[in-house]
């Protein structure tokens, strides 16, 4: 009977093992396509500051696509307004992804932050997510992910300091404060995301921040220089659609579904994927010791998705 009951028990936790597996794979590909989408958000965000100013761009592209979300909550009749409890959560969303990312970005690009130098630097937002995830959402990633994920911050830290400058600029600064902000975006967000629908919690966020968002981008779009050229609009599109709202639907369930910390270490790959579209879009150049910074954080996502959560 004992031996029966110990079969019983070592066929679940092999089903289990297997659900978990299959469930984290799905986590870490929906993750990815987030990144995807996320990996043109530079050089779109250049693109649309050669005709628009950076503020606008920064607050504008949550316009966009807090239309759109509007438009996808009202056709799914779903509540425009997420339940009370929830408020504290969607501010800090709103603030890291809708306001903080886009602004602290967007300023940097302007004050001569390269795209691909700003992919690279940006690179340390697994490192700052897992931080959060542990702070915020008690996961408790292994040391050898940790270690990954440290030696991918030491490898981006690097590359940084050693651009020429003995001290951070500006940008780099400000690069800092995008990717605080995302990170604690990104946490919240994926907690609200394992019991509301991914594409519900960033509607609603940007649904929540109508009421500031648009009035800005009215005074901004009347008091600064617009030159909507066809370059500019598409930029001006791709950040609003895209990366302020298609791109964190996957990104938020993949989160959900594969653990914060964990699903979130395959961002290391957008530095390499911002790259290839600053090459290919741009014409930007960059140096042995770029490409080199982006695959020392590229095998590191090899590193922490052995070790599990």
């Amino acid at each position: 009977m004992t031996d029966k009951n110990s079969a019983i028990v070592a066929d679940r936790v092999a089903v289990a093992s297997r659900e978990g597996s299959a469930r984290f794979r799905q986590g870490t590909f929906l993750a990815f396509l987030g990144v995807l989408a996320f990996s043109g958000s530079f050089p779109a965000t250049v693109y649309a500051m050669r005709g628009f100013d950076p503020w606008l761009v920064a607050i504008g592209r949550a316009v966009i696509a807090g239309v759109i979300a509007l438009i996808c909550l009202k056709a799914a009749r779903h509540p425009l307004i997420p339940p009370r409890h929830q408020w504290r959560s969607y501010a800090a969303i709103s603030l890291g992804v809708v306001f903080g990312f886009p602004v602290f970005s967007g300023l940097a690009l302007d004050l001569g932050a390269t795209t691909a130098h700003s992919a690279v630097v940006i690179g340390l937002l697994p490192a700052a997510t897992a931080v959060c995830a542990v702070l915020r959402a008690g996961e408790r990633p292994r040391p050898l992910f940790w270690l990954a994920c440290t030696a991918g911050a030491i490898a981006i830290t690097a590359f940084t300091l050693t651009r020429g400058q003995s001290t951070a600029a500006w940008p780099d600064v400000l690069l800092v404060g995008a990717l605080v902000s995302a990170a604690i975006g990104y946490t919240e967000g994926a907690r609200l995301s394992r019991e509301t629908p991914g594409w519900q919690v960033i509607s609603h966020t940007l649904v929540l921040s109508l009421p500031l968002t648009v009035p800005v981008t009215a005074v901004l779009a009347l008091t600064t220089s617009v030159h909507p050229s066809p370059q500019a609009l598409a930029g001006f599109a791709y950040v609003g659609l895209i990366s302020m709202f298609l791109g964190f639907v996957p990104w938020y369930a993949g989160l959900a579904r594969g653990g914060i910390a964990r699903a979130g270490q395959t961002q290391l790959t957008q530095p390499l994927l911002t790259l290839a579209w600053a090459w290919f879009l741009m014409g930007e150049r960059y140096g042995p010791a770029t490409v080199a910074a982006a695959l020392a954080v590229l095998v590191c996502v090899a590193l922490t998705q052995r070790a599990r959560t």
